[in-house]
C-alpha cells in the first residue's frame, strides 16, 4: 500500500472517532471533582484480564499500556482496533437509589511494523470522563410571617473530560530487550455548573430570597509523554516470562480555568486563574507468564503521584473571594491488577478451540479528598471473550466483554456505586503490505 494512501486510511478511521467522543460521560457523582474519573486506557482483549498490560507483548494487538511492545508487530501486517462500551450505573444513598445508562464509543487504535525490531502505534484514547446530574432539597426554616415552609433546592451538573491523541514507537535493539515511548496531545472542556434556589411551600421564590448560580469551565490542553520497557526470556521450550515498566510523565497544565458566580438578585462575580491543573508522575511495574501460547498470566501495579498535585479552588480571603490553584484536593494513587487468558488451541481447525477465554481483577486507592474525606476505593471484577473470524487462517478477534465496578466510600455519607459495563471491541490483523508476485 502506498504510504500517502495508508496515512490518509488511518485518518478517516480517526475522524468519527474524535467527533463521537466529545460526547462521552461517566454518569458518576465521583467526576465532579478534579480532571474527572480516570481510564485505564486498555483495550477489548485486556480490559477483559483486569486491565494489564506492563508485560503483555503479542504480534497481532496493540498494547498501548506499554509502547515497548508496539516492536513486536507482525511484519506486512496491519492492526487496528476499535471498541465501545454500554454501562448502567445504580447509585446509593442513605437508603435512597438512582439508576443511570450511558454508552460511549472508547477508542480507536492502528499498528504496523517499519522494519524488524520497529513497530509503530497511533491512536485515540480517553483519559478521564464527567458526567452527572443530580439534586437535592433542604428543609431550612419556616416564612416567621406566611408561616410557608422555606426550602433550598441545590442541583449540580458537569460534562466534558480529556482525551488523548497519541503516537508512540516500540524498538528491540537485541533479543529479548524493547523500548519504546509514547508522545501524545491531551485535550477536552470541563464544565461544571451548581445551583441554589430557594422555594416557599414547594414554589421558587425570586423575589423575597436570593439563589446563587456557580459555572465552573476550563478548556484543557497540553502534552503528555511516557516511555517504557520490555524484557522476555525463554524459561524452557514451553515457558516464557516478560516483565515491564513505564514511567508517565507529571507536569502544570497551562491551560486557563474560570469561575462566574451570579447572585440572582444581585451582581455577577468573574474569577480566571492560569496554570490551574497538574499531571501526575506515574510509575508501572508488571509481569506475564505464557505457558505454550494456550495460558497467559499477568499482573501490574501502577502509582500515580497526585498527592503532589493542584485543582482550582475558589477560596475566600481577606480581600474577598480568589479562585486559584491548590493542593490537598488528590492524594496518591495505587492500582493493582491481574488477569488471565486461556485458548484451548489457539490454531486448531475447532473454532470453539480457538475463541479466547478471559478473567481478572483490580483494586484502585481513592484519589479525591471530598470534603476533608477520602473519596471511594474501586474494585473490578471482569471476564470475556475473544471470537476469531472463522477463517482459520485469519488473526482478526471481535473481543466481548463483561466488567463490574464498586465504588466503595470510607464513609456512609457518600454514595456508593455500581457499574456494570459491556466492553465490545474488533481487532482486525490482517495482511496488507505484502507484494503480489505474478509468474
Amino acid at each position: 500500500m502506498h504510504t500517502r494512501h495508508f496515512l490518509a486510511t488511518i485518518l478517516i478511521m480517526l475522524t468519527p472517532t474524535l467527533a463521537l467522543a466529545q460526547g462521552n460521560g461517566c454518569n458518576s457523582s465521583y467526576s465532579r471533582f478534579g480532571l474527572g474519573l480516570l481510564s485505564d486506557q486498555a483495550q477489548g482483549y485486556n480490559r477483559s484480564m483486569g486491565g494489564v498490560g506492563q508485560a503483555l507483548r503479542s504480534g497481532n494487538r496493540i498494547n498501548k499500556l506499554n509502547p515497548a511492545s508496539y516492536s513486536a508487530i507482525d511484519s506486512l501486517s496491519f492492526l487496528f482496533d476499535v471498541g465501545m462500551s454500554l454501562q448502567r450505573t445504580r447509585m446509593k444513598q442513605n437508603g435512597s437509589h438512582q439508576t443511570a445508562n450511558n454508552t460511549s464509543f472508547d477508542y480507536v487504535v492502528a499498528g504496523w511494523r517499519l522494519r524488524r525490531g520497529l513497530g509503530m502505534a497511533v491512536g485515540f484514547v480517553p483519559y478521564t470522563s464527567i458526567g452527572y446530574n443530580f439534586s437535592q432539597a433542604i428543609d431550612v426554616t419556616s416564612d416567621p410571617m406566611s408561616l410557608q415552609r422555606i426550602s433550598q433546592s441545590q442541583s449540580y451538573t458537569g460534562s466534558g473530560g480529556l482525551h488523548e491523541l497519541f503516537a508512540g514507537i516500540g524498538w528491540e535493539p537485541f533479543t529479548g530487550f524493547s523500548a519504546g515511548f509514547n508522545a501524545g496531545f491531551r485535550w477536552g472542556n470541563i464544565t461544571h455548573l451548581a445551583t441554589q434556589t430557594f422555594m416557599e411551600d414547594g414554589a421558587v421564590n425570586t423575589a423575597s430570597y436570593s439563589g446563587l448560580a456557580t459555572a465552573y469551565d476550563s478548556e484543557v490542553r497540553t502534552w503528555s509523554a511516557e516511555v517504557g520497557v520490555q524484557y522476555r526470556t525463554l524459561l524452557n521450550a514451553t515457558n516464557r516470562l516478560t516483565v515491564g515498566a513505564t514511567v508517565g510523565i507529571g507536569h502544570t497544565i497551562a491551560s486557563e480555568a474560570s469561575m462566574m458566580r451570579i447572585n440572582l438578585n444581585a451582581d455577577t462575580l468573574t474569577r480566571t486563574t492560569d496554570h490551574a491543573f497538574q499531571l501526575p508522575m506515574t510509575y508501572s511495574l508488571g509481569a506475564a507468564w505464557e505457558w505454550s501460547e494456550r495460558l497467559l498470566v499477568a499482573a501490574d501495579a501502577t502509582f500515580q503521584q497526585w498527592g503532589k498535585c493542584t485543582t482550582p479552588q475558589l477560596l475566600t480571603t481577606a480581600t474577598g473571594l480568589e479562585y486559584t490553584p491548590q493542593a490537598g484536593t488528590y492524594k496518591n494513587r495505587w492500582r493493582i491488577s491481574a488477569g488471565a487468558e486461556y485458548v484451548p488451541g489457539r490454531y486448531d481447525a475447532s473454532y470453539l478451540r480457538r475463541i479466547n477465554y478471559r478473567i481478572g481483577a483490580s483494586y484502585t486507592t481513592p484519589y479525591m479528598v471530598i470534603n476533608g474525606i477520602n473519596g471511594p476505593r474501586e474494585y473490578s471484577l471482569t471476564a470475556g471473550l475473544g471470537f476469531p473470524v472463522f477463517n482459520v487462517n485469519s488473526r482478526s478477534y471481535v473481543n466481548f466483554g463483561l466488567q463490574w465496578i464498586h465504588r466503595k466510600p470510607t464513609t456512609s455519607s457518600l454514595i456508593t456505586e455500581n457499574v456494570m459495563m459491556i466492553n465490545i471491541g474488533l481487532t482486525f490483523h490482517e495482511a496488507w503490505f505484502m507484494k503480489w508476485k505474478f509468474r
